[in-house]
């Protein structure tokens, strides 16, 4: 029997669903929270198993330092290991100057660690190299909301909107196997009648739900999207009196995508005309409908321009900004959205702050007691950054990250990380990167210390210490000051206290007054409820809840209701230097669940089109490999597998990498179910069991992207960036298939 029940939140997805650990005699469990609106209960197979993780077993307990005798990595003191650390990032910076040092940080990282470690790489190292694994997750299609909204958020509204709408248009998303407790949302648009297009050129277990599968081949969402806008426009279909009003830029962008002809979008995308047809006209006949992109168009050489296209068809018929329509993106990792606000980008300060703007970095730098000239500029982006390893930047500070598992060209990377001067790991577990450190700290998991999370829908969440860590284990704000106070002499560990409270305080201050202003948010509000929408700023009006007419907390308040609240009433605008975003308050919400009902966050308030040309993937098939490859997840599994490939349930209903493939492919090639299948890419080579199956297009595979060794399927992926994001192209590439010798 278990005597303890802590609320908190799940470790892996950006859902973050609500569960309860319960602690008592006997290993801790957790089950689903029903009280929280997100996932009301429901928990996919990797959070039920979320407390595996945490035995012993299963995970570091102690440092370890590489001996130079023997070349292993073996236990040490924490004194030793701290040691270790400081001297190999004070011999590298004192050689080579502080920018030979590199931190490379992860989305599963808190908000107040992603925090201290930006302040920690600047002020601390002085480095302008760092970055983090978010950058390969959702930054294509921040740059895209940046460049039209002037704001960046996931989901400008809640997921509960979702199912409200008429039509969703999904892109690149398989919900059943990424965020399975969402799938609810789409199953509940359906039971309205509401309409569902998906587009993937998988037939997944999403697509399973569309009234409309549209198939492209990888890399042509940015010619799809101009294809459909092309119908809008040559179909009268413009919602032209919302384009006059509320955007700008509409005559370039027209122009574009009318040079983009319906049957040039067929024959680039196979997509079929008449399909192309019925998806634009069941989006537009739809009074109220969505566009949600994921990573598969964003993780693309063109990702900010194929997002920007979506964005465009969603501007053309007037979503964005109205209730329950607009554009979103589904952001991944637990806190990919809280992790690039706060400091980990190589670009960025605290508040989602520009590093390039003397404002920004005055305010922060004052916040800090620095000097804002002595604040480094920007750095590189993560796969530039990686690669830069072993040459310009010597050493590496790496927290939660594995990304000799998930870096693009992984087999180069690995030895980009091989070549390094001093590699120091903290991590949960002994990671595939973890290996080949000189030093390895163990840290905290979720359930062992308290931290803030953002969702994908800008929701900021806390989640609750529960457990206490074994001994042998630290913080990683615990690491990160010990780390400063061996770094300098003048008392520079004080700048990093080691309580998280404390240390959101400070990002509190930090951000106030940046387009992520959280300075309204505090740990005794999240702890009051559970949703905490930013922007939030310290003023009156974020600091009262949502009531109804009687006075008592309304759950239930229509986003419809909102459109028509005046500001005396439950809306109101928040404003900083680059533009404004609309505030409302719906039933017990705080904070901004709903982005732009007003305005947009611009200087002028009005969205902008921004026209993009439909080009060819970096890497087109060809005859020596004449089929494309796309890469992505499975339900068991999480990101590089680091922990998921741990827990034997897991790996009993995902126990390793395939190649899927269409059996009119296999039979060409002579490959039966279950073969071994080498498949090679002008990067490396990677082998798997075929699984044949029908969903898939006949001139592409797929591979999940969550195993090391002989199936690692980021060995054959491309590292091409897109100039605006630096996204690499994770999602195609030409490869060929090959019968192991």
């Amino acid at each position: 029997m278990h005597s303890t029940s802590t609320p908190t939140h799940c470790p892996y997805c950006a859902l973050q669903c609500g569960m309860n650990v319960l602690s008592g005699p006997g290993a801790p469990q957790v089950e689903g929270r029903a009280d929280f609106p997100v996932n009301q209960g429901a928990l996919c197979g990797k959070g039920q198993s979320a407390a595996a993780v945490l035995s012993s077993r299963v995970r570091l307990t102690e440092p370890l330092v590489r001996s130079p005798a023997t070349g292993r990595l073996e236990p040490a003191t924490w004194e030793a290991a701290l040691d270790a650390v400081a001297e190999g990032l004070s011999r590298t910076r004192t050689a080579h100057g502080p920018d030979a040092c590199g931190v490379f940080g992860g989305g599963g990282l808190t908000n107040e660690k992603a925090y201290a470690l930006g302040k920690f790489a600047r002020i601390a190292l002085g480095t302008s190299q760092i970055d983090y694994n978010g950058r390969f997750c959702m930054s294509s299609a921040a740059a895209a909301n940046q460049k039209a909204f002037g704001l960046d958020r996931g989901l400008p509204f809640p997921l509960e909107d979702i199912p409200r709408t008429d039509c969703v248009i999904l892109v690149g998303s398989n919900l059943a196997e990424t965020m399975p407790p969402a799938l609810r949302y789409l199953t509940e648009l359906k039971a309205r009648d509401g309409k569902l297009i998906v587009i993937d050129p998988r037939r997944t277990r999403t697509a399973d739900q569309a009234d409309l599968h549209l198939a492209p081949r990888p890399g042509t969402d940015l010619a799809l999207a101009l294809g459909m806008l092309h119908l809008v426009v040559a179909e009268g279909r413009v919602d032209e009196a919302y384009v006059r009003e509320r955007t700008q830029g509409w005559a370039q962008t027209r122009a574009a995508a009318m040079a983009h002809w319906p049957e040039y979008v067929e024959r680039v995308t196979g997509v079929p005309l008449p399909r192309l047809r019925a998806a634009v006209r069941m989006f537009t006949d739809a009074e109220h409908a969505m566009i949600l992109t994921a990573r598969g168009p964003e993780q693309q050489s063109k990702g900010t321009d194929t997002v920007g296209a979506w964005i465009n068809l969603a501007l053309a018929t007037g979503r964005p900004g109205r209730p329950l329509s607009g554009y979103g993106c589904l952001t991944g990792q637990g806190n990919g959205q809280g992790g690039r606000e706060h400091g980990q980008k190589a670009d960025q300060l605290p508040g989602y702050r520009k590093l390039t703007d003397p404002a920004a970095r005055a305010h922060v730098a004052e916040v800090w007691g620095v000097d804002p000239d002595a604040l480094p500029g920007p750095g590189r982006s993560a796969y530039e950054l990686l690669d830069a390893l072993g040459q310009d930047v010597r050493a590496l500070l790496l927290m939660g990250s594995n990304p000799v598992v998930s870096a693009p060209r992984a087999a180069h990377i690995e030895g980009r990380i091989r070549s390094l001067d001093f590699l120091a790991v903290a991590d949960v577990v002994l990671s595939e990167t973890a290996e080949l450190a000189d030093v390895v700290l163990p840290v905290a998991q979720w359930a062992e210390e308290t931290g803030t999370t953002t969702s994908l829908e800008g929701r900021v969440l806390l989640r609750r210490r529960a457990l206490t860590p074994p001994d042998g284990v630290r913080t990683d704000l615990q690491i990160l000051h010990e780390l400063a106070a061996r770094l300098s002499a003048d008392s520079l560990e004080k700048k990093f206290p080691t309580d998280p409270a404390e240390v959101f305080d400070e990002l509190r201050r930090a951000s106030a007054g940046g387009p992520a202003d959280y300075s309204g948010i505090t740990y005794e509000r999240l702890a009051a409820g559970d949703a905490v929408f930013w922007p939030c700023p310290a003023d009156a009006e974020h600091d009262t809840r949502g009531t109804g007419d009687n006075g008592s907390t309304e759950s239930t308040q229509s986003a419809e209701s909102t459109e028509s609240t005046s500001d005396t009433e439950g809306t109101a605008s928040t404003s900083d230097t680059e533009g404004t975003a609309s505030t409302t308050h719906t039933g017990n919400t705080t904070g901004t669940p709903r982005l732009f009902l007003d305005r947009f966050a611009t200087p002028d308030g009005r969205a902008v089109f921004v026209p993009v040309t439909h080009r060819p993937a970096a890497e087109e098939p060809d005859a020596e490999y004449p089929v494309h490859l796309t890469t992505g997840r499975v339900v068991a599994q999480y990101q590089s597998g680091a922990q998921t490939r741990r827990v034997p349930e897991l790996n009993k209903a995902a126990p390793g990498p395939f190649v899927e493939l269409h059996p009119r492919l296999a039979t060409r090639l002579g490959i039966a179910e279950g073969d071994d299948v080498a498949v090679v890419s002008r990067r490396g080579r990677a082998v798997a069991p075929a699984r044949l199956t029908a969903t898939i297009r006949p001139d592409t595979v797929f591979m999940p992207f969550h195993w090391p060794g002989a199936g690692r399927a980021n060995t054959l992926t491309n590292p091409a960036l897109d100039p605006t994001s630096r996204m690499p192209e994770f999602k195609v590439c030409a490869v060929r298939l090959e019968r192991p010798a």
